[in-house]
């Protein structure tokens, strides 16, 4: 059989059986790869699986490339089979088997026929309708690391949110199971509480999400910024993240409803004691205010509101919630109730201050006035017939009904006057003390 001559210069010996032990080395590698890429459980559960939207894209044509993978693998088999029978034919190649190794080793010596490119849909030939392609060895290895890279790549990645995010959502879904069954035992239902409802959007938001990240895993996969391995990402669990959130903010809400039911009576009982500590508060300003109508003139003492009947409302209204189990209901208007009972018994106290405020006033002058009695009596003056005269002025006028606090307070000042000028009297010129009495003295 004539051979042409190759294209490079041929081959010796040693160049043809380091070139087969390279490549077999390489096709021990990519049978393994092949294998593995077989065997790969991603690989099994795209097979398998009812795949939509990008990924059913992408699976048409990873299956085809892996189909050709094996086609070209077993191109390549059989060359480096054929190159293997002539290298054994002779133990000292002869110059045309050297010919003939060199053309299948460095020449495009593998045809792949057009039939085996076209059932496999292959996406990698250059150019429709080709009855076949020839291929070097070298550049079949290389087109087999192209096919093999992208092929694994969508494998890996579909697998890898399989793997991440269909277990998640179950483990997420059980646990919203345990909550709705918790919720309704404390009244929170759908149509009933805002929690009830942001329950069933979780279970329909959850149902759906596995629905679809089953069906198209690639469209929950963000990848690596300038990675090119295999795989390289990672699951965008953007939407159960916020749903796992969303949850935990309706657990705490439950929470709470739970904590309402374990002391909903004692918050109970506070209420009513701040609510009647309160009335008896407004109740002793309103008697107040009539003492000091009576007792103190020219005064003006504000009116004193009755008791609060809408707080008395809303508290009977959380007591009927309480009877019913109704927490979710209890839980709000028991912490509004409380804020407003603060604020009423701080309203009451505010009241009766203000309406006793003259009476203060009154009791402060009247402990001023005995002050300074007592003070001038400890002076040897209590006997002083115009101290005498100013405090009993003062006196007359402080407990009289009513007692008109300016007048009460500008004769206790005269009487206040009078006694620091005999206690302090001045020294003219060595003489006897300045009488400051006036001329009636």
């Amino acid at each position: 059989m004539g051979v042409t001559g190759p294209p490079e210069p041929v081959m010796d010996r040693d160049e043809v059986d380091r070139a087969l032990a390279r490549l077999g080395a390489e096709h021990e590698a990519i049978e393994t790869s092949l294998l593995a890429l077989q065997d790969h459980a991603g690989r099994r559960l795209l097979e398998g699986a009812e795949l939509t939207g990008t990924t059913k894209e992408h699976w048409t044509t990873a299956d085809a490339s892996i189909t050709l993978l094996w086609a070209y693998f077993d191109a390549y088999t059989d060359a480096l089979r054929s190159a293997r029978d002539i290298r054994s034919r002779r133990r000292w190649s002869s110059r045309e088997d050297l010919v003939e190794l060199t053309e299948l080793l460095r020449g495009a010596s593998v045809t792949i026929a057009g039939s085996a490119t076209a059932t496999a849909n292959a996406p990698t030939l250059s150019g429709a309708g080709r009855l076949s392609e020839r291929f070097s060895l070298a550049a079949l290895v290389e087109r087999m690391n192209e096919l093999y890279a992208s092929s694994l790549d969508m494998v890996v990645t579909a697998d890898a949110v399989w793997s991440a995010l269909p277990a998640r959502i179950d483990l997420l879904a059980a646990e919203l199971q345990r909550t709705r069954q918790l919720a309704h035992s404390v009244g929170v239902r759908p149509g009933e509480h805002p929690s009830g409802d942001d329950l069933e959007r979780i279970t329909r938001t959850l149902t759906t999400l596995r629905e679809r990240v089953i069906s198209d895993p690639l469209a929950f996969w963000v990848p690596a910024q300038g990675s090119s391995a295999p795989g390289g990402g990672r699951p965008d669990t953007t939407t159960y993240d916020r749903e796992a959130r969303a949850l935990e903010d309706v657990r705490r809400e439950i929470d709470a409803v739970l904590t309402v039911r374990q002391d909903a009576e004692a918050r109970l009982v506070r209420l009513r004691d701040l609510l009647s500590r309160a009335d008896r508060t407004l109740a002793e300003a309103r008697s107040a205010r009539g003492e000091v109508l009576a007792k103190i003139a020219a005064s003006e003492v504000p009116a004193v509101s009755g008791p609060p009947t809408v707080l008395q409302e809303q508290l009977a209204t959380a007591a009927e919630y309480r009877r019913h189990a109704q927490w979710h209901r209890l839980s709000p208007l028991l912490e509004a109730l409380e804020e407003k009972a603060e604020d009423e018994l701080l309203r009451a106290r505010e009241s009766l201050t203000a309406v006793t405020a003259p009476l203060a006033i009154r009791a402060e002058l009247r402990g001023r006035l005995d002050a300074y009695k007592a003070k001038v009596a400890r002076h040897g003056l209590a006997e002083d017939p115009f101290l005498i005269e100013r405090y009993d002025a003062a006196r007359r006028m402080l407990w009289s009904a009513p007692c008109d606090l300016r007048v009460a307070e500008d004769a206790v000042l005269r009487y206040q006057r009078a006694a620091a000028d005999l206690l302090s009297p001045r020294v003219p010129e060595q003489g006897g003390p300045t009488d400051r009495r006036g001329p009636k003295a």
